[in-house]
């Protein structure tokens, strides 16, 4: 677990500062900067821990988020014009996050005794996505998942792996699978630029 734990802090410094580049983007002033970072880092843990009946969600329970979220955000105000410039490497550091985070999704499914894998999957990529969702919805935006970008579908078929190489017994190595394949497809999909069909308009 330490070794996803690493990734998860990797993953959400990419993501408040994401969130932190966006809420730049739309002149917000540094309380909402702080905000979008805390909402994009921390939001799908959130969405899983309220659906899934916990009293307090983990990032409250631990504030090391929120802590790492706001030291990200202030990262992003101080050094922005240079930030800006590096947007590969952080797609990079995002696509971990959601590998680390849609892995942590599945496992804390299968922890609070959740079998189904329509539960697991789905809890799994609310972990994932969850976050960016609102961060987009906050910035009145469509959210990301909903656009061309494979997304959504790496951390789908990552919980559906972490779920098929659980059922065999193998309950470590399905945490490291999940977050393989979801990083390996969101990587692969990156590199060869591939996107999903959407509808042509006459």
């Amino acid at each position: 677990m330490a070794f996803i734990s690493f990734f998860e802090i990797i993953g959400t410094i990419a993501f408040a500062m994401s969130g932190a580049l966006i809420a730049i983007e739309k002149e917000l002033d540094y309380y909402g900067i702080a905000i979008f970072a805390i909402i994009t880092a921390v939001g799908g843990g959130v969405i899983r821990d309220v659906l899934i009946g916990k009293i307090l969600p983990a990032s409250l329970e631990n504030p090391i988020y929120l802590i790492i979220s706001i030291i990200s955000a202030s990262f992003v105000i101080i050094f922005y014009k240079r930030i800006i410039y590096f947007t590969k490497i952080l797609q990079f550091f995002d696509a971990i996050g959601l590998a680390a985070f849609t892995a942590i999704g599945a496992e804390i499914a299968i922890k609070h005794g959740y079998s189904q894998p329509f539960v697991i999957v789905t809890l799994a990529i609310l972990t994932g996505t969850g976050g960016g969702t609102l961060r987009d919805l906050f910035a009145r935006e469509i959210p990301f998942v909903f656009r061309k970008e494979v997304y959504a579908v790496a951390s789908i078929i990552g919980a559906i792996i972490y779920f098929l190489v659980y059922q065999i017994g193998w309950h470590e190595v399905a945490l490291y699978l999940c977050f393989g394949f979801t990083l390996l497809i969101r990587l692969f999909c990156m590199y060869k630029k591939i996107n999903l069909l959407k509808v042509q308009k006459s």
